[in-house]
């Protein structure tokens, strides 16, 4: 078997999956969206290749083996695939003569190959009675039906192709040591030329395309050259094999539209249908004809810009102009000195078909691409497959992944997009809120000390004047004075929260009683009377490392302002779900409030920011709670929707091994 006949360039692919909606065989196998090539799989039919428009595919190349070590020799002889002048259309009566300049001894038709194998196919044609007979002069073909229909492998015919043919009859009447190159538009056939059960018979194969290279490379112009003939021996209806019905033609076999007995089928899409067929007996036919192309003239390095009309009529002159000129006495003496020659071969299975999975595994992986019901599965075709079944039955065996999926793969574009702008949004805001916090830690610590020096010296004069018992309202002015210093004083305390500028004192505490505390505290205010709480109840014993009192703050504050967005609401349900795994643990705190207008949500953090009306709170509530969690090396974000609701999560880390924590 082959080393890999065609390969993908991996830096060239681009994720359009058109070799796999034409590869008959599904040997491309799409790993992190290259499409590779499954060389156990692959027929070698090159449709692949065809549709490759980034040309991400390559073919195993003879190239430097034919000028490197067949060239040199003098000996070697190049066979000439009958489809040649469509590939030559304006100089194939040049080609003999570039080729000889470029070293070969002698250019031969491929298409007496043809010639040679006729009569095995209208001997096994007259005897086989039993069975549908299925040419095998196409080397995609038998690749097929051996690799995925094993019960047809007994039905192709037992001959070899028209180039095993030459090849077998040149090495019997030629001189020893000759090196023979395949020259032709087919990729199968760099394939069949090393199989176990030919190995030997071809040395080389070229297709048109790397021979117009090689002679391209040595400035070897065909326009430039004279015109001559092929070397004997000279084909004479074989040169008909690429056209479809061309093995027909040559074998003298009856060909009739109405003639049941045999078919002629041409195209990847018609080869698949029929030899189905043949393997359900659906077909009743005696000989089908198969080219896995349309016509050898549309073969995968056909090399041509001429449409599939213009390549057939190319060659059609092509015949026209040489057959009345063949000799044929001198054709069936040729033929004669055939005679001991074996032009048999022997087919054998290669089975690469996979289990089909169950239907089970097949909605697993629907559901896994979002499709729960037939409704869902679009079937759009660009993952490759006909159906978004049949991408589940691939990615099943192995050879297809979910990311295929389009519609799939933009919803997850759409969510990471989505992830990644919150992300951006977070970053953002905590980078501002850091700026914010290293602005108000500076100023708290500069007001924080005339703050101390008012105090003292309000509260001695406050202690005077009430020894001296001098005038009350001068008392009650002093007062004024320390209450409002005290409450400055206490602003500046929680601006240092926010700015992790304090002390955490941790012990180890049960969260979800805390929670209770908090909820037993709120359930005495009558703002919240009508308000549903539920509370989750698997999670009593999550034990976590923290300071209590200030993460008592943090829920009162974000439990305060659950109740009061729900002040006006017809549905009050305020809920807390405790999810833990062995290191953290998230707290959802869950109501069906007013929500937050989207243009907030950058400044929820941000001190003296508020949504609530005037008087009714002071900002600092959410941007305290932000740096008490910070301390806690916790996280806290929020989802919110207008007019249904607000949801903040609060992310802990269960331990937290340093007592005491100064955060200065």
């Amino acid at each position: 078997m082959n080393d890999g006949i065609v390969t993908t360039i991996l830096d060239k692919c681009k994720r359009c999956y058109s070799c796999v909606r034409e590869c008959p065989a599904k040997a491309i196998r799409v790993i992190n969206g290259q499409a590779t090539v499954l060389t156990e799989r692959c027929i070698a039919c090159g449709h692949c290749i065809k549709v490759c428009s980034q040309n991400a595919k390559q073919i195993l190349s003879d190239v430097e083996k034919v000028l490197n070590e067949i060239l040199i020799s003098d000996n070697a002889i190049a066979i000439i695939a009958p489809s040649f002048a469509a590939s030559f259309p304006d100089n194939y009566s040049k080609l003999p003569t570039a080729l000889r300049n470029l070293g070969f001894s002698k250019v031969i038709e491929t298409a007496f190959g043809a010639d040679l194998i006729s009569e095995y196919y209208l001997k096994e044609f007259q005897t086989e009675k039993n069975k549908t007979i299925i040419s095998s002069a196409c080397p995609a073909v038998v690749n097929y039906i051996e690799k995925y229909y094993e019960n047809l492998v007994p039905n192709i015919t037992k001959v070899v192709s028209p180039m095993i043919a030459i090849g077998r009859y040149l090495s019997e009447t030629e001189e020893a040591n000759i090196k023979i190159v395949f020259i032709g538009p087919c990729i199968a056939k760099k394939d069949e030329y090393i199989d176990d059960e030919l190995n030997g018979e071809i040395d080389a194969v070229l297709t048109f395309n790397e021979i117009k290279k090689i002679l391209n490379d040595k400035t070897i112009s065909i326009d430039e050259l004279e015109e001559s003939d092929f070397d004997p021996p000279h084909a004479f209806m074989g040169k008909a094999y690429p056209l479809a019905g061309g093995l027909l033609k040559s074998t003298n076999i009856p060909e009739d539209i109405l003639e049941k007995e045999i078919i002629v089928v041409e195209g990847k899409k018609k080869v698949m249908e029929i030899i189905d067929e043949i393997s359900n007996n659906n077909i009743n036919a005696k000989f089908v004809d198969i080219l896995f192309c349309e016509g050898c003239i549309s073969g995968p390095a056909i090399d041509s810009s001429l449409n599939y009309y213009s390549r057939r009529e190319k060659v059609i002159k092509f015949i026209e102009q040489k057959i009345n000129f063949v000799d044929k006495q001198v054709w069936k003496s040729d033929l004669f000195n055939a005679r001991n020659i074996d032009f048999t071969r022997k087919f054998k299975s290669k089975n690469q078909k996979r289990p089909y999975p169950t239907e089970d595994r097949i909605k697993e992986i629907l559901a896994e691409t979002k499709k729960f019901s037939p409704a869902d599965e679009l079937n759009c075709g660009a993952c490759g497959y006909n159906t978004c079944r049949e991408n589940a039955v691939a990615i099943a065996k192995g050879i297809a992944e979910s990311e295929m999926c389009l519609p799939y793969l933009i919803e997850r574009i759409d969510k990471a997009y989505k992830e990644l702008s919150s992300a951006q949004e977070q970053l953002q805001s905590a980078e501002k809120l850091a700026s914010i916090g290293q602005l108000v830690a500076g100023i708290a610590h500069e007001i924080n000390n005339p703050l101390g020096t008012i105090l003292l010296y309000s509260s001695m004069l406050k202690n005077d004047l009430a020894e001296k018992k001098l005038d009350t309202q001068n008392v009650e002015d002093v007062k004024l004075i320390i209450d409002e210093a005290t409450r400055c004083k206490n602003i500046v305390s929680d601006l240092l929260n926010f700015a992790r500028q304090s002390k955490l004192k941790l012990s180890t505490i049960n969260i979800y009683e805390l929670i209770d505390d908090v909820i037993r505290s709120i359930k005495i205010n009558p703002r919240c009377k009508d308000i549903i709480i539920q509370k989750d109840e698997e999670s009593k014993k999550c034990m976590i490392d923290c300071d209590s009192d200030q993460l008592k703050q943090v829920f009162l504050n974000l439990v305060n302002n659950s109740c009061e967005a729900m002040l006006e609401s017809d549905k009050k349900f305020l809920s807390l779900i405790i999810n833990e795994n062995s290191n953290h643990v998230n707290i959802e705190i869950k109501d069906t409030g007013t929500g937050i207008p989207k243009e907030y949500f950058s400044k929820i953090f941000t001190p003296f920011f508020t949504t609530k009306k005037i008087g009714m709170g002071t900002g600092l509530g959410l941007a305290i709670s932000y740096g008490i969690i910070k301390m806690h090396k916790g996280d806290i974000t929020f989802q919110s929707e207008v007019g249904k609701g607000t949801s903040f999560i609060v992310k802990l880390p269960k331990y937290l091994v340093i007592q005491n924590v100064n955060m200065n």
